[in-house]
């Protein structure tokens, strides 16, 4: 579905990471794991071509990404930013249905098939209830399902999304990671970030470490979060626990 070939990545006249290499499948997840500053944000925006690569090459489904027009990227990946500050009242509806805007015409409107895919993607989130709120009346937890099913409109093959639990209790973050986990089931190829390992753990078969722009291991996620790789990236000391089932979980090492 996506295949990273030696992306070199960055700004205009400042690079910020190179050399990153992975490959990502239908139904596969795979994390991005790595401190503030280390280029996740910068990475995903080069792979969504919103940003051009400094070196590298990047193909969706076997095409190359710089050939295709942003309606027809917009059609294979859909995009969850990291944060979004909501300026104009729409409804949470009229917001998702948005995402449908790569499936329409110049001039056309939604359409009963266009509504009613908007109308499961809020039911799949449950914000549902939250249909005929304006979103600049939401909170900021609520807002980021919204966009999340913004981007599932899109009814994309590949889904990209920032930080996604950033902003949400602890309820909502199990319910994305539980959603990312279903949509990977459902065939859909899904690459996300966090600053938690443990979601990593938790719905990923893969994880990315990056750090200071460059890929520090890529594996399953029991093989490459390991004490020595988090302390390098995160400069904390951090011990990875078994849990029954085969889970594993980080737990800090706090100094009274």
């Amino acid at each position: 579905m996506l295949t990273a070939d030696k992306v070199a990545f960055g700004f205009p006249g400042r690079t910020v990471g190179r050399d990153v290499s992975f490959t990502l499948g239908g139904g596969e997840v795979l994390c991005v794991l790595g401190p503030n500053g280390g280029g996740k944000t910068t990475l995903f925006r080069t792979l969504l071509g919103l940003l051009e690569p400094h070196g590298g090459s990047i193909h969706v489904e076997g095409v190359s990404l710089s050939s295709l027009s942003r309606g027809e990227i917009a059609r294979r990946i859909g995009y969850v930013p990291q944060g979004h500050l909501a300026y104009f009242a729409f409804t949470v509806r009229e917001f998702v249905l948005m995402g449908r805007t790569a499936h329409l015409g110049v001039f056309s409107a939604p359409g009963r098939r266009d509504k009613d895919v908007s109308q499961r993607c809020l039911e799949s989130l449950g914000i549902a209830h939250l249909a005929d709120k304006p979103v600049t009346e939401i909170s900021g937890g609520e807002r980021q399902l919204a966009l999340v099913a913004r981007a599932l409109a899109q009814q994309p093959k590949l889904l990209v999304l920032d930080e996604p639990t950033a902003s949400l209790d602890f309820g909502n973050q199990v319910r994305v990671l539980e959603r990312i986990g279903a949509l990977a089931g459902s065939g859909i190829a899904i690459l996300f970030s966090s600053h938690d390992p443990d979601h990593a753990f938790l719905c990923a078969r893969r994880a990315l470490l990056l750090a200071e722009g460059r890929v520090l291991e890529i594996g399953a996620p029991r093989d490459v979060i390991r004490p020595d790789t988090l302390e390098r990236m995160y400069r904390v000391s951090v011990q990875v626990l078994p849990l029954p089932g085969g889970m594993h979980t980080c737990l800090p090492a706090i100094r009274p």
